[in-house]
């Protein structure tokens, strides 16, 4: 199975607290990769060097192959990387159209907007993730699921090669959290990989094709995940057994 992300030798220290020592993993085609950690265990700060809002100190990042520096988060979703963050970062005051195109808005002769084609797209997106949302409800109005919806099915519309998620399922009722879950394995299913972080094992059991391990900002180790080798990684996470 082929690469589509890989990450060598990845450094980053704030002062003199070190937030990631050496961190080298792979993220391959149609793959969930479910990146695992304590608190204080380098996950964010990954995510945020492959998202573009925070540069790394030394260590290679290659997309397909083809090494990249990735200075913004415009030059990670040019290289076609979508990033959810907990907070979901949604517009309350606006509709779930108006979160899809915030920032690149669809026009048309002379530059208006070109809110019937936004529409359409969005319609299509919907019903392609088949997410139930109200149509021109605004976001600020929904649950939580259907935030978290939103947030996932722009990330996933958008992310041409990946797709990375931060707690995703935090705060959601078992209802919504499945339909998450869904979205996550749909998008693998249609192409896209994706890097889940999550603390809830039982849905990286459900979800994830690959578990890393990241402790004190290093790699301690990798596991497929299951009911079989869930002890063995909450055990890399603690610090309490052998580690890769």
């Amino acid at each position: 199975m082929s690469a589509v992300l890989e990450v060598e030798g990845l450094r980053k220290k704030y002062g003199a607290t070190t937030a990631l020592k050496d961190v080298s993993l792979q993220l391959h085609e149609n793959e969930v990769l479910a990146l695992l950690g304590d608190n204080g265990a380098g996950k964010s700060t990954l995510i945020k060097i492959l998202s573009g809002v925070v540069r790394p100190d030394a260590g290679a990042i290659r997309i397909d192959g083809a090494e990249v520096d990735i200075h913004s988060p415009h030059d990670a979703r040019k290289l076609g990387i979508e990033t959810v963050y907990q907070d979901l970062a949604l517009f309350d005051n606006s509709t779930a159209i108006g979160n899809f195109f915030a920032g690149r808005e669809k026009t048309r002769f002379l530059g208006w907007v070109d809110d019937k084609a936004m529409r359409r797209e969005t319609e299509e997106i919907i019903d392609r993730l088949q997410v139930n949302l109200p149509g021109d409800g605004e976001v600020g109005l929904m649950s939580g699921g259907q935030r978290q919806a939103v947030a996932c099915a722009r990330a996933i519309a958008f992310g041409k090669r990946i797709v990375i998620l931060d707690e995703p399922t935090s705060a959601l009722g078992a209802r919504e959290a499945g339909n998450v879950l869904r979205l996550i394995k749909d998008a693998a299913e249609q192409g896209t990989s994706v890097i889940v972080i999550s603390h809830n094992m039982e849905h990286v059991i459900e979800v994830a094709d690959r578990a890393v391990v990241l402790r004190q900002g290093r790699y301690i180790g990798e596991e497929t995940p299951s009911k079989e080798t869930q002890e063995r990684l909450v055990s890399m996470i603690v610090g309490g057994g052998d580690e890769a």
